[in-house]
């Protein structure tokens, strides 16, 4: 059985990105938000992903908390960094779409990795169409966990992360949190 879903890209994933954008911007209207960004491999025109959303939303680190709360009122369960320093992590309320909400400080590794890989791939497909290769095939592999997938797709990370504004040392301590077990 194949624990990791790769699907080929959907031109849904976008208007669902707006849906949802939208519903966390009313949940957080009392809270400064930066942006509210789709990021990871959904973000990607033309690019295989697991069939789930990832949404930054963007804060000042004084307003982490508000967003926490509101975000808690609306349905959200917070659980905690996960070992993500400045990136909080809430399950939605529904699976429709199903999404990972993470709030981020602004200017963070973390949240500027994010960015960084999505810019990249969105303008080189040559890189797309090999990152979507390994997850691909990745995802053949049986009883295949997310920490050994995550750690399969870094080396085609730092591929993508050399071509961005990422210093040596970020990219190799994102490599270090994504190969980590």
């Amino acid at each position: 059985m194949v624990s990791v879903e790769v699907v080929r890209y959907s031109m849904d994933w976008p208007p669902q990105f707006a849906a949802v954008a939208g519903e966390l911007r009313r949940a957080l209207e009392a809270v400064p938000v930066v942006s509210v960004e789709h990021v990871g491999s959904t973000a990607v025109p033309g690019l295989a992903a697991k069939p789930v959303l990832d949404i930054d939303i963007v804060v000042e680190r004084q307003h982490v908390g508000l967003a926490i709360a509101a975000l808690t009122q609306a349905g959200y369960v917070h659980r905690g960094d996960l070992g993500i320093t400045d990136r909080e992590v809430l399950d939605a309320p529904d699976s429709q779409p199903r999404r990972n909400v993470y709030i981020c400080v602004q200017g963070t590794l973390h949240l500027r990795n994010h960015l960084a890989v999505r810019e990249v791939l969105r303008r080189r497909s040559d890189l797309r169409d090999r990152y979507g290769a390994v997850k691909a095939a990745l995802s053949r592999v049986p009883d295949m966990d997310i920490p050994t997938y995550i750690a399969g797709k870094s080396g085609v990370l730092q591929d993508v992360l050399a071509l961005s504004d990422l210093s040596e040392d970020e990219r190799a301590l994102i490599f270090q949190l994504n190969t980590r077990r």
